[in-house]
């Protein structure tokens, strides 16, 4: 059945065949609420694309479903994305050194070393945790809402170190 609206315009703009499986599965009524460049020290690092189903709000990031894609465009190791995850959600919550090595094992886990071009997209299910896909395919969740609250804040929360790539993910967002 073709989609048509919104929902049709957001599947458009998805950037290939697998990212529409991805957003179907995950948020069937999904749109394209933001999108950004993380750029670090004059180094472009990824492109962000931000996505949820309508009345998505800013406030409510913590409580709603969405979608965060990930288009890196350069190498990156699992270890060092892990350890700079923990880094920054340390900036919305203290975390423990006990919960930190049990949320940088599951990143492990379910996120690989990643290199220039490869997507990677985050599911945040509330009350749940976080599902992963890279390139398209299914690499696991971490079942943990406490970690997937402060995985997604890494983008989404006010305390982030990003604002301006916040301002953009969060553009099209309600209040």
């Amino acid at each position: 059945m073709p989609l048509t609206g919104w929902a049709g315009a957001a599947w458009a703009q998805a950037a290939d065949v697998n990212q529409r499986a991805e957003l179907q599965e995950a948020l069937p009524q999904a749109r394209l609420v933001g999108q950004g460049r993380l750029t670090f020290w004059g180094f472009q690092v990824y492109d962000a694309r931000l996505w949820a189903n309508p009345g998505f709000t800013t406030d409510g990031f913590a409580t709603l479903p969405l979608a965060l894609e990930l288009s890196y465009l350069r190498g990156f190791e699992s270890q060092a994305v892990a350890e700079r995850s923990i880094t920054e959600m340390r900036r919305s919550a203290p975390i423990s050194d006990e919960q930190a090595e049990r949320w940088m094992a599951a990143m492990a886990r379910v996120l690989p070393n990643v290199k220039k071009g490869d997507r990677v997209m985050g599911v945040h299910r509330p009350g749940v945790g976080a599902s992963f896909w890279i390139n398209g395919k299914a690499t696991g969740e971490i079942r943990d809402a406490a970690f997937a609250k402060l995985f997604f804040g890494i983008w989404l929360a006010p305390v982030t170190s990003e604002p301006g790539l916040r301002n953009a993910l969060l553009a099209g967002a309600g209040p």
